[in-house]
């Protein structure tokens, strides 16, 4: 691809970010001011990838920046960064920096606006994150290599490789993250340089780890990423609990593959643009594994899904994963197994596992789970039937009765009103009933009728 290509996806792509970056620049270019395209989305115009987001570096200070842009504001003022805005996308505008010394593994204690681009490269993270461009002409400023790292598929920290870590240890996450997401591989000696630091990972908030890890994911190239945590000392840093699973054994009959390491692996590699929380159920599935296993007739897990659960709600808590995140994931984990028994079913208990929230990630982990295990995919394909046989008014009618109806039916509320109303919903479901009266004769038919006394507590009155 050309360089005048590369300007003209800026021009003519669908990103309205990059339409906004490129007016950033001319406007900036205009005053006199050098204005490039940094980082990220050069990175990736050179890849030939559509970034996600685009970001200016100039010389122009922040107060010109904001008077320029009325639609703009400080959002990192001890750092010159100004969040512009036009429509409805946003474009980070930062002034050239250099930065005095990092004392808490995260931010200088202070910084030097400066006017010469290089300076500002030299305080990045990677080479391959430290190119300029020129909007208007496609010609990439290059003061570190990032180039030829580009081209030899490497990731290779800019100067000291010790240095660029100690002053912000999340770099050691990200440098994971870029390997993986674009097959790269992590130049030696930086690779020697997260080795010897790995640990100050731990040093790092755990929305920040939390973030990265959600990246490294999602973004493509999840197992590789999950391989180098593990090669670089990061995994039982941050996850414990999944390094634990390399060399815990599993019947071979059910799991040809190995270990429960090597099937999470292959699992994460078998997804595909998974949402966050299928990635982590995913990764989080077997976690309950290590602490029930127990060696019978044969290798068993007992109760695994239900302890796994509860881990990953501890996992996931731990790293500040959101309520509604948490509580998805450890459905998936909990009701993982149940798709053994689909076939087994009644219609109403399939229907009710089939209208779970977010149950389309439920059957997904399950196909993966098959798919690197036994490669049996028949209970996969039954719920896939019975979803295109139900469509979701079937799953989830209306109910026939309510509480109400009951009251006025002559029955006293009471305990055992939940049970008559599931008894009526399950028969609704099966087909059995499909009207009002219908499910009212259900109910009278089923349990004592109603005479003016109140339903016993406990389980019901259904009659034998």
């Amino acid at each position: 691809m050309s360089l005048i290509r590369y300007s003209t996806i800026i021009l003519m792509n669908d990103s309205s970010a990059g339409l906004l970056a490129r007016e950033i620049i001319d406007t900036l270019q205009a005053r006199g001011r050098q204005a490039y395209l940094v980082g990220g989305c050069v990175r990736d115009l050179l890849l030939g990838r559509e970034p996600n987001d685009y970001d200016v570096a100039t010389d122009a200070r922040p107060d010109e920046v904001l008077a320029l842009f009325p639609r703009s504001q400080l959002v990192g003022a001890h750092f010159g960064v100004v969040l512009v805005r036009g429509g409805a996308a946003e474009v980070e505008v930062a002034t050239f920096r250099s930065d005095h010394a990092y004392v808490d593994g995260r931010r200088p204690v202070a910084v030097d606006f400066e006017t010469d681009p290089r300076q500002d490269v030299l305080r990045r993270d990677f080479t391959i994150n430290g190119l300029l461009m020129d909007a208007a002409t496609g010609r990439v400023l290059d003061f570190v290599g990032g180039r030829e790292d580009l081209s030899n598929r490497l990731i290779r920290a800019i100067g000291d490789p010790p240095r660029r870590f100690a002053e912000d240890h999340l770099r050691m996450l990200r440098a994971v993250r870029f390997a993986a997401r674009f097959g790269f591989e992590i130049e030696p000696e930086t690779f020697r340089a997260i080795l010897a630091q790995h640990e100050k990972i731990r040093q790092i908030s755990a929305e920040r780890v939390r973030d990265e890890l959600a990246r490294i994911l999602t973004e493509g190239g999840a197992r590789r990423g999950f391989e180098l945590l593990d090669a670089t000392g990061l995994l039982p840093d941050i996850l414990p609990e999944i390094a634990a699973l390399k060399g815990v054994p599993q019947p071979p009959e059910f799991h040809p593959e190995g270990d429960v390491w090597t099937h999470t692996l292959m699992m994460l590699e078998g997804m595909r643009e998974p949402t966050p929380t299928l990635a982590m159920a995913v990764l989080l599935h077997d976690v309950g594994k290590p602490p029930t296993f127990r060696l019978a007739e044969r290798i068993r897990f007992d109760e695994h899904p239900e302890v796994g659960a509860e881990m990953a709600a501890r996992i996931m808590t731990r790293l500040r994963f959101s309520n509604h995140e948490i509580r998805r994931v450890c459905e998936i984990i909990e009701n993982h197994l149940r798709f053994k028994d689909v076939m087994k079913m009644r219609e109403s208990t399939l229907k009710r596992f089939m209208r779970m929230e977010g149950f389309e990630e439920h059957l997904e982990l399950h196909r993966l789970d098959c798919l690197m295990s036994h490669g049996m995919l028949d209970n996969y394909e039954f719920v896939k039937r019975k979803l295109q046989e139900a469509p979701p008014e079937q799953l989830k009618p209306p109910r026939l009765l309510t509480g109400r109806d009951l009251i006025a039916a002559g029955y006293r509320p009471g305990p055992a009103f939940s049970r008559i109303l599931r008894a009526a919903e399950d028969a609704q479901l099966e087909g059995r009933i499909h009207s009002r009266e219908q499910a009212l004769e259900f109910v009278q038919a089923r349990f004592e009728p109603p005479e003016g006394r109140p339903l016993p507590h406990g389980p019901g009155s259904e009659k034998e």
